[in-house]
Formats: C-alpha cells, sequence, structure tokens
C-alpha cells in the first residue's frame, strides 16, 4: 500500500464514519470523494462495503448491552421479540426495493451531480420537518420509548426507510424524519434509525461481498483495513456527539448543510471547474 492509497483509504474511511448516521447521506459524500480523490473503480465500490462495516460495528459497541439484552431475551421476554420484530418489520420494504431496483439505481443515480440534487430535495423536506414540529409548540410526542413502538409505527419508519436507495437522500435522515413525522420523539426516532442499521448494513455488505468477493486481494488488505478503522473510530464518535447533540438541538444546522454542500457540488459541475471522474 503506497501512501496515496493510505491517504485515500483514511479520508474515504473519516468520510464514512461521520456521515453514516448524520442525516447527510454517507453514500453521497462518498461517491462525491471518491470523484475527487478519483477513487471509482470496482475495487473502491467494495472498498466502500468494508468501511460500512466499520462504522456499523461502532454502533454494535456503543449499543451493545442493548443488543445483548434483546438477543438474550428472544426466548422468553415479549418486549424483547416485539423489538426484534419491529427491526424486521421495518428492514423489509428496503430490502424488498433495493433487490428489484439496485443495477436501475446504480446506473441512473449513482454520479455526483444526481447526489447533490437529492441533498438539497433532502434538505427542504428536513426544514419542513423541523417547521412543523415547532408549529406543534409544547405539544408531547406520541412514542416517547423505543420499546413503545408498534409493528404499523415501524412499517412506517421502514418505508420511509425506502427514499434513502436514492443516494444523497441519507438512509438516516429518512429514518429519524420520518420517524419524527410519524410520531416519534426525536430521540426514539435516532436510535431506532441506529437500531434499524446493523440488519441493513450487515446484510447489504453480506450482499455486496459475496457479489464481488473476487475483487479481494491480500495488495488491498492494507488499505482496507485503514478504511475500516478509520471508519469504526469516527462513527462511535459520531454516534456518541449525536446522542448529546439531539438532547438540545434539532437537525436545521444539518439541513442547511445539505443545501449548501448539493449546490455547491452543481456549481461546480456546471461550471466546469472540476471534471467528475465516472
Amino acid at each position: 500500500m503506497d501512501w496515496l492509497m493510505a491517504c485515500k483509504a483514511l479520508i474515504l474511511g473519516v468520510v464514512e464514519g461521520l456521515t453514516e448516521f448524520l442525516p447527510v447521506s454517507s453514500t453521497g459524500h462518498l461517491i462525491v470523494a471518491g470523484s475527487l480523490l478519483n477513487f471509482t473503480d470496482d475495487h473502491a465500490k467494495t472498498f466502500d462495503v468494508v468501511i460500512q462495516l466499520g462504522a456499523i460495528l461502532a454502533v454494535c459497541w456503543e449499543f451493545r448491552r442493548r443488543i445483548g439484552t434483546v438477543v438474550v431475551g428472544l426466548p422468553s421476554r415479549p418486549d424483547a421479540r416485539r423489538f426484534a420484530l419491529n427491526v424486521i418489520i421495518a428492514t423489509i420494504p428496503a430490502v424488498v426495493l433495493g433487490l428489484l431496483f439496485e443495477k436501475a439505481i446504480k446506473a441512473a443515480l449513482f454520479s455526483p451531480v444526481p447526489v447533490a440534487f437529492a441533498l438539497v430535495a433532502g434538505g427542504v423536506v428536513i426544514l419542513w420537518a423541523e417547521a412543523r414540529q415547532r408549529a406543534r409548540g409544547g405539544a408531547v410526542a406520541r412514542v416517547q420509548n423505543v420499546d413503545d413502538l408498534s409493528p404499523l409505527d415501524a412499517l412506517k419508519v421502514g418505508l420511509a426507510q425506502c427514499f434513502a436507495l436514492v443516494p444523497g437522500m441519507s438512509r438516516s435522515g429518512s429514518t429519524i424524519i420520518g420517524g419524527m413525522l410519524f410520531g416519534l420523539e426525536r430521540r426514539v426516532a435516532t436510535e431506532f434509525s441506529f437500531f434499524l442499521a446493523i440488519p441493513i448494513i450487515f446484510g447489504a455488505t453480506a450482499y455486496e461481498l459475496y457479489k464481488d468477493w473476487h475483487l479481494l486481494s491480500v495488495d488491498a488488505l492494507g488499505s482496507f483495513a485503514l478504511g475500516f478503522v478509520a471508519a469504526f473510530i469516527s462513527a462511535f464518535a459520531c454516534v456518541r456527539w449525536l446522542l448529546r447533540y439531539i438532547s438540545a438541538h434539532d437537525f436545521t444546522v444539518f439541513a442547511w448543510y445539505r443545501i449548501g454542500f448539493g449546490l455547491l457540488i452543481l456549481l461546480v459541475g456546471y461550471s466546469g471547474a472540476l471534471s467528475w471522474a465516472d
């Protein structure tokens, strides 16, 4: 592994870790960053899968006690079974649509300009959702604990997650904002989004590695390992920070960031200042 590849791996790992669980779209950022770094070949796609695995393992570590309690309690505790069922229900819509439209979405939308439009659109939706929350004044959200979600609540959040199939929309943004619109308290929506990421990302990782196992090589192990560790550390720090942040703030700042970043991508793309890598 040369120093240039090490730098690319480190940058992309940190980008993944910092954006996977914020409502700003990690996939969109990786597409743009990969294009800027001229790292867009088939090995890059496999690398993205590996660093996503690093990010989701950070969530598993942060919530290890809760996950362990659910797993141990599955045979005997109704609340553990209900929680697991809700995660499964919320996962199904995106899995089905992803399998049906994966090739079409990747062919049409996995480039910086479509990502930019999705970033702006998602930012506008977040601004609208937060304005709606403020208009409700001090009204208490219907669901105050992640254990109180009904299967219907889980299905609604799962349907919202389908918007994240469009790169730039953001999986966490779709599930968190969707959950809030459907009556979940902000922290509940955020925590459920974290838990929902576990089967989605593990499943996507297993599927992509199964398809592209031939792209894994001994020569690439160093860069893959560096990106994996960078994603794990940055994601762990980001998850802890976000849980503290939402206790006193809304998501408006992320909405404006999305809009600004999306407009910047469009400006750069259409001005010819940079030629995006294919």
